[in-house]
């Protein structure tokens, strides 16, 4: 099992919630202030930043078959998201958490805050 931190349309309350629904939630948490999140369009991406904020999200216990599924949903294969470790805060802080960030380009794109 892999801890995996979804910040946007994974989210319990998400459109695309039904990828994950089948694993197990563990909490809802917060990365250290080392990210931003842009709006992509109906959907969220996070990146790295310099001037980062601790980006609101949820912790999920996910399984092989699980990270799989994901992997398609972010389209790893095709360069659009890589699931690389995410620094989290209190709870996880020590922990290994992976999460999805953002490749491409997100000039132009609004900056979307802490949460979606």
């Amino acid at each position: 099992m892999t801890l995996v931190f979804v910040y946007g349309t994974l989210k319990r309350d998400g459109e695309n919630h039904a990828w994950i629904e089948p694993q197990q939630f563990i909490a809802e948490a917060r990365t250290a202030p080392l990210y931003r999140m842009f709006d992509l369009g109906g959907y969220p991406g996070m990146t790295r930043a310099a001037e980062g904020l601790s980006i609101q999200g949820e912790v999920w216990s996910v399984d092989e078959v699980g990270l799989a599924r994901l992997d398609v949903l972010e389209d790893t294969e095709g360069g659009e998201y890589e699931r690389v470790k995410v620094q989290l805060e209190d709870d996880f802080a020590r922990q290994q958490v992976e999460g999805y960030l953002y490749l491409r380009s997100v000039e132009g794109r609004r900056d979307v805050g802490a949460c979606w």
